[in-house]
């Protein structure tokens, strides 16, 4: 007799959903919120903070070498007590003025000054320097770097490092944003007082630029004042004698 076995099905149960994640909720920042206790430290003994360090204070020790002198009082002798540093370092009318160097159209219009007056340079054996040379205003002893010096080779000195005013053949000043007002105004009369016979200046900011020529120093102010438009010549007189095209200092 044959036997029949049945298999046996077994019921599958669907899972349950997911149960929902628990509601956020969020404080009310508009209203006034209790405080928070402070948090209270463990109990037991507590270790002892570290003591601060005692605050320092700068001591300036003079050198050897300047040991025995006394502190600088005034500018000039600030001035004469720096080293020798790469920046623009100058006193005008009491005030140090220490800026970076020059732009490079600010040191193009000096260098293009320069290779104009070339051959007046070599025919009458002078020395010109571009921004690179202290000058000491005679009267106040004011140091100034001026942007072009044009000056004949046995210019006398104050000290080691500046050229005495009054020796000079031209100064030259290219105007910059930021100084307006010592290019234009101060520094002709510094020039003036030390007796330098002619300043130049190179002014791109002005509207519209110019190019003005200081001249005839005499009782501490410039008594001629020739000024042209940026592009037009300048006659530059003795002991230069030479028309300067100003178109060089045009962008």
């Amino acid at each position: 007799m044959a036997t029949t076995t049945k298999k046996s099905r077994t019921k599958r149960v669907p899972p349950s959903p997911p149960s929902p994640p628990p509601a956020i909720e969020f404080a009310d920042l508009t209203q006034p919120q209790e405080e928070t206790a402070a948090l209270q430290p463990p109990p037991g003994p507590q270790p002892k903070p570290e003591p601060r360090p005692p605050a320092r204070h700068a001591t300036f020790v003079p050198s050897p070498e300047s040991g025995d002198l006394p502190l600088p009082t005034t500018p000039r002798e600030l001035f004469d007590a720096l080293p020798q540093l790469p920046l623009h370092i100058e006193i005008l009318n009491g005030r140090m003025i220490v800026s970076p160097m020059g732009t490079p159209e600010h040191g193009r219009s000096a260098m293009q000054l320069y290779r104009a007056l070339l051959p007046c340079i070599d025919a009458r054996g002078w020395e010109a320097f571009t921004g690179n040379v202290d000058v000491c205003a005679e009267g106040p002893r004011e140091p100034l770097v001026p942007d072009f010096v044009l000056a004949p080779v046995d210019c006398p000195r104050w000290g080691l490092r500046e050229l005495l005013s009054s020796g000079l053949v031209l100064v030259a000043e290219v105007v910059s944003a930021g100084s307006v007002r010592e290019d234009r105004e101060e520094k002709p009369r510094v020039y003036a007082r030390g007796n330098v016979p002619m300043m130049l200046v190179i002014d791109p900011v002005a509207s519209p630029p110019a190019v003005s020529l200081f001249g005839d120093p005499e009782d501490g102010r410039y008594q001629t004042v020739t000024q042209v438009t940026m592009g037009k010549p300048l006659h530059l007189p003795e002991p230069i004698d030479f028309d300067l095209d100003t178109a060089i200092f045009l962008p």
